[in-house]
């Protein structure tokens, strides 16, 4: 689950990522008053997996897996993990989720599940290709979700490195009407367009509209940032958390960008989506 990236890599704040806010070619995002799923007389499957064709992603058939606790015969609410570059809705169970939300639920906080999917390697927003993996969370996993015993009527997301990005612009998406938290995991964020990886951005210009993240659409919904010390993009997340009006949980820790970073702190992230 790695991610390419250039040690120049930092965060790009101020005017552009004020700019890049709502800029979405997005459709009807799902319907929020949706009732949860009645409970099952029969426990729910802790894996289960499919895949759909995915019209936003251009026709690209996408899996998905749903991770959950043992012995569960409700609705349980929604975590939509976000992978990173070069990686795929099996490389976020690979993390441990399944083992961490088993444990979990003897602590006695309240259960959850967690959503992994196919993304590709496009920054969870459009581009010019045309293709739009933003999108297909919001109007094709979401919907589809709703029919797997989950409650979607209000969701949380989380993600490592370009997910971490997209976590946080989708959930801005989505709002705090139909997002319950966001926990971004080392996040892909540049300070130039010459600094990022060359598939980053369609351009200069997309760069500039998409680089950065909103900080005012993040202030209504819980927010978690958790980033290595060791790693380009400790500098442009440290100056992310330092400018946001309210200070998020998470922290700066002892580490890279790496499975063996994401995989020691995954057990406090899902216990904190869980609180």
């Amino acid at each position: 689950m790695t991610h390419r990236t250039n040690r120049r890599s930092a965060l790009r704040l101020g005017a552009t990522g004020a700019a890049a806010a709502g800029l979405w070619a997005l459709g009807a995002l799902p319907d929020p008053t949706r009732a949860a799923p009645a409970p099952l007389s029969s426990p729910l499957p802790t894996r289960e997996e499919g895949s759909f064709i995915s019209a936003a992603r251009g026709g690209r058939n996408t899996r998905w897996i749903i991770a959950r606790p043992p012995g569960q015969t409700g609705p349980l609410r929604t975590v939509i993990a976000l992978h990173g570059l070069d990686s795929d809705a099996a490389g976020v169970m690979s993390l441990g989720v399944e083992d961490a939300l088993a444990k979990l639920a003897g602590t006695g906080k309240p259960s959850i599940a967690v959503v992994s999917v196919d993304g590709g390697n496009g920054y969870w927003r459009p581009r010019a290709s045309g293709e739009d993996s933003g999108a297909m969370v919001l109007n094709e996993l979401i919907p589809m979700l709703a029919g797997k015993g989950l409650d979607t009527s209000r969701v949380a997301l989380v993600g490592w490195s370009m997910g971490g990005y997209g976590a946080m612009r989708l959930g801005s998406r989505l709002g705090a009407a139909r997002t319950f938290a966001i926990c971004a995991i080392s996040p892909a964020l540049y300070l130039t367009y010459w600094g990022a990886p060359h598939d980053a951005f369609d351009g200069l210009d997309d760069f500039r509209k998409n680089a950065g993240v909103n900080a005012a659409e993040l202030t209504s919904i819980p927010l978690r940032v958790d980033c290595g010390t060791g790693y380009g993009f400790y500098v442009a997340t440290r100056e992310f958390v330092n400018r946001l009006p309210r200070q998020p949980a998470g922290g700066f820790y002892p580490g890279g960008h790496d499975a063996e970073f994401w995989r020691q702190h995954l057990p406090d992230e899902l216990a904190w989506l869980a609180s």
